[in-house]
């Protein structure tokens, strides 16, 4: 693993007192590696919660989790929106590095529509595949996203347990040009979404949280006693169309996407029952966050990014920053608030930290082992953070500037379709209806200052001066080091879509594949 002089530094420092953290989670009785569990919200925003401010307070569970945990107040995504982000979070890679990304145009968002011939690379190691070392059983439940087809499937790559979708839960269709997202148990769908597994658009109504819920539970149940477990919990009620059941429907003083936010707020809350009624409550790390910012172009069915800027789909601060709460009985200090900007490729790292699992030496990793800042939160390390908008670099932070080469918000052609990524807000030469290189005279943010990035410092400020140089090495020495992978988001077929999945013969639900017609996919942001 290559790291610049001052990541190597950062690296060096925390495995130096790896020994003693691992000492820390085994107070307990047990010489058993902690469990981790990762609930992975889809389009949450960090405004959604009550702890961040959210005034209806209707997330009563993460928000006791927070008191009881310790909530970071920068934690961010790798990309602004959900295939390429959760791909960084299991490799611990940039999506230019594991190769979650398209070139096809540059500086476009890139995802994994069921039409995708892509997946997550087979040269990419993933979380749970490394945790097999130390005796992890590893469970999904809820949302892939990584690629559909079967080489890229959940139980390829390191899962042992999944119940849930390779794609989201839009529909429905007419399973004749185009196919309804099936569900999956392992291996083999189960049905599909809008015929076996209801989605009442019309009402927003479907049981599929309370579904994931109790298969996260049960997995719990399941597990606890067997040895160490990961799950990862990514239920994806709140992306569109969102969706709550009859028990939560039309609860919320924030409409259909309230009801999903209470609904998932229970589901966290019976997933931290389940943990301490089986007992491994004091061995169990819990880490709440979303795979990218609210979706505002949702509208009155999107969350809200509280004070930043933009939403899902650009590299604003809305966009890209998520929730990040760390819940650990026993070990964690009960209250605790931590400034260290963490990025998700972080908790790949970090999780093998905790598990005593050697990360792979022979590629780039650009999360951090961060486990000394979970246990002592007012230990901070200064680290870049990198904003990409597909193959571009658009931004860089570190420390509390943020340095933007590039701006693009949403495209005049949505635009003139009703799709906008920053409604209400336009900000000068900042959020730009088209690439805009500022790459000669970047502009800058004190984003602890201007969280909002409304208030770029001015060109000839002192301030500006000294740190936009600072930040333009920060680039140069990342780009130096920078070997992009292979783009797996550049091909689509319709032959490839959800027509005849593994186990559809058994249910007989396999339908008539289409010839094959591969082309360049068409991202238009």
């Amino acid at each position: 693993m290559r790291a610049s002089a001052m990541e190597g530094g950062v690296v060096l420092m925390v495995m130096a007192v790896l020994p003693m953290l691992l000492l820390l989670p085994f107070t307990s009785g047990t010489s058993q590696p902690p469990n981790v569990i990762i609930m992975l919200m889809d389009d949450m925003g960090w405004g959604d919660l009550g702890t961040n401010g959210e005034p209806s307070r209707e997330t009563p569970n993460v928000d006791k989790m927070a008191r009881d945990g310790l909530t970071v107040t920068s934690m961010y995504t790798a990309a602004p929106l959900c295939s390429p982000s959760r791909a960084a979070l299991l490799t611990g890679r940039l999506p230019i590095r594991n190769g979650f990304y398209t070139n096809n145009t540059h500086g476009r968002n890139a995802y994994t529509p069921q039409e995708i011939v892509g997946g997550i690379s087979q040269s990419e190691v993933l979380l749970p595949e490394l945790l097999k070392s130390r005796g992890y059983t590893s469970g999904l439940i809820g949302k892939w996203h990584l690629g559909h087809r079967s080489p890229y499937l959940p139980l390829e790559r390191g899962f042992d347990y999944w119940f849930g979708s390779p794609n989201c839960h839009l529909g429905p269709y007419d399973d004749v040009t185009t196919p309804n997202i099936p569900v999956f148990r392992n291996a083999s769908m189960i049905g599909r979404y809008f015929e076996d597994f209801a989605i009442d658009e019309s009402e927003a109504v479907s049981n599929m949280t309370r579904l994931f819920t109790e298969e996260a539970v049960s997995f719990i149940d399941r597990q606890a006693d067997e040895g160490p477990f990961f799950l990862l919990w990514a239920a994806d009620a709140t992306h569109e169309p969102v969706y709550a059941s009859s028990l939560y429907h039309a609860t919320s003083r924030r409409g259909r996407y309230g009801d999903a936010v209470r609904e998932l707020d229970a589901g966290v809350g019976a997933i931290l029952d389940a943990v301490r009624d089986a007992g491994v409550d004091n061995n169990t790390l819990v880490v709440f966050t979303s795979d990218n910012g609210a979706a505002l172009v949702s509208k009155q069915h999107g969350g809200s990014n509280g004070p930043f800027l933009c939403g899902k789909q650009t590299t604003f601060e809305g966009g890209m920053r998520a929730p990040g709460i760390f819940w650990w009985p026993g070990v964690l200090s009960p209250g605790s608030i931590s400034h260290q900007v963490w990025t998700q490729m972080d908790l790949f790292s970090t999780v093998l930290q905790l598990a005593g699992v050697t990360p792979p030496e022979d590629r780039e990793l650009d999360g951090l082992a961060l486990a000394n800042s979970l246990f002592h939160p007012d230990q901070q390390v200064l680290r870049p953070v990198f904003y990409y908008r597909g193959d571009r670099l658009m931004a860089v932070r570190q420390g509390s500037y943020k340095m933007h080469l590039w701006t693009f918000s949403t495209p005049p052609a949505e635009l003139e379709v009703g799709i906008n990524f920053c409604p209400g807000v336009d900000v000068e030469n900042v959020t730009t209806p088209t690439p805009t290189d500022h790459s000669d005279r970047p502009i800058l943010f004190n984003i602890l200052v201007d969280p909002a990035e409304r208030y770029p410092i001015a060109f000839n400020a002192s301030e500006y001066n000294i740190q936009v140089p600072v930040l333009q090495q920060v680039v140069s020495d990342h780009r130096a080091h920078l070997e992009p992978g292979e783009p797996q988001l550049n091909w689509c077929d319709p032959a490839v879509m959800h027509w005849a999945p593994p186990g559809c013969e058994e249910l007989g639900k396999c339908l008539k594949i289409p010839p094959s017609n591969p082309t360049l996919c068409v991202w238009p942001h």
